[in-house]
């Protein structure tokens, strides 16, 4: 395919920032806006750029864009989530982190904690608490998905496999009314249920809107798990799950009484 000097730029350009707006570089390049137009058409019909209003994203911008965004959805609960899975976990624990927002929010809040041994497949997770020093961050290895940084696959599962750990934090794209536990990405779910199946108390993170989606993937069931961290649960058959299953269920916003 041919690019011209021009084009070869904006997708030089696009890929350093990650997006480029139409006014940005028709100032950059002192043509018209409708100039710009035509190229970033172009190259988005190429599909060397995705298009966006006022502008187009680098490829991998996009997966980046999106998982900011997921972080950004309920992020006051995911942080009260945080700070209640940290107060269960102990100085001096060994644990397992998972991939996932809710997860994340679990590393922020144990950054006060001493002397703990922490396990991720989670590169944003071992990048936050690698810097303290009463910390000793292990991270697996396996193929990195370039959308959230998560780390996947057999090599990954097989990594886990070596540790049996005092705690594990993991969280779930969607919870189904009758308990299981969801995901999109097979890989990633082979690497949970390894996480699982080597924790002695393992601690499901998850905010209500996963109660209201689907995904395909079976991690587990809810009645696998110890604790279960939320901002409130008002699904019955999940909360009969958890007075069955002796699963402790911790909401951090229970609505007041009337």
């Amino acid at each position: 395919m041919y690019l011209s000097p021009r084009q070869s730029e904006i997708i030089q350009l696009a890929k350093d920032n990650g997006r480029v707006l139409v006014d940005d570089l028709a100032s950059h390049f002192q043509v018209t806006p409708q100039t710009i137009r035509k190229d970033l058409n172009d190259l988005c019909d190429q599909r060397l750029l995705s298009r966006i209003h006022g502008g187009a994203l680098f490829p991998s911008g996009i997966e980046n864009l999106e998982y900011e965004a997921r972080r950004k959805i309920a992020a006051d609960e995911k942080d009260a989530i945080g700070q209640a899975a940290a107060r269960i976990i102990p100085d001096n624990a060994s644990l397992f982190v998972n991939i996932g927002t809710t997860t994340e929010a679990v590393g922020k809040a144990l950054l006060d904690h001493k002397g703990l041994m922490v396990i991720t497949n989670n590169i944003n997770v071992a990048n936050r608490m690698r810097v303290y020093p009463d910390m000793e961050v292990v991270i697996a290895g396996g193929v990195v998905r370039g959308s959230d940084g998560g780390i996947v696959g057999e090599a990954a599962v097989d990594f886990i496999r070596q540790f049996k750990v005092d705690y594990a934090v993991i969280g779930a794209s969607a919870i189904d009314h009758d308990g299981a536990l969801l995901d999109f990405d097979f890989r990633e779910v082979k690497v949970a249920q390894a996480i699982i199946a080597n924790a002695r108390h393992v601690i499901l993170v998850s905010d209500r809107t996963k109660f209201e989606r689907t995904a395909p993937v079976r991690i587990a069931h809810l009645s696998q798990m110890d604790t279960f961290i939320t901002d409130h649960c008002d699904i019955p058959s999940i909360r009969k799950i958890c007075a069955e299953s002796d699963v402790q269920l911790v909401e951090t916003k229970r609505p007041a009484p009337l």
